[in-house]
């Protein structure tokens, strides 16, 4: 299952926002209202829980300046990744996109497809505020 959020432009330069989204504590403050545990682990991993669901642990797999930031499932039963792909606009603009993929089910796909389409949405939309 792929998922992909819609794009974003933010006023900073690549740069800068491929640094923001490589520090995984910046990623609290992407989180949806909805959070109920927020902490950062390690200098590369973290772990929030959305109220009823169960808790995500999330660690940075690779950074590969300016362009992408990817972070993927630690553990669990569950592999997915979550990748920023981050694209140049202008010296001072970027243009951020989401991108979730995961190997699931059926079932499972379509009981989770909706949660996880907003829940991107979400922390993409969230990136020009923040950062």
């Amino acid at each position: 299952m792929n998922l992909d959020s819609p794009k974003v432009n933010i006023s900073k330069s690549q740069e800068d926002v491929c640094h923001f989204l490589a520090d995984v504590k910046n990623f609290k403050s992407l989180m949806p209202e909805n959070i109920s545990k927020f902490e950062a682990l390690s200098d590369d991993t973290f772990v929030f829980a959305l109220k009823g669901m169960p808790e995500i642990i999330l660690k940075k797999k690779e950074v590969i300046p300016p362009n992408k930031v990817i972070l993927g499932a630690a553990g669990g039963k569950i592999d997915f990744s979550l990748i920023g792909n981050i694209n140049k606009v202008d010296e001072n603009t970027s243009e951020v996109q989401l991108n979730f993929s995961g190997d699931f089910n059926p079932m499972m796909a379509m009981m989770i497809k909706g949660p996880i389409t907003k829940f991107i949405e979400t922390l993409v939309t969230n990136i020009p505020e923040a950062i």
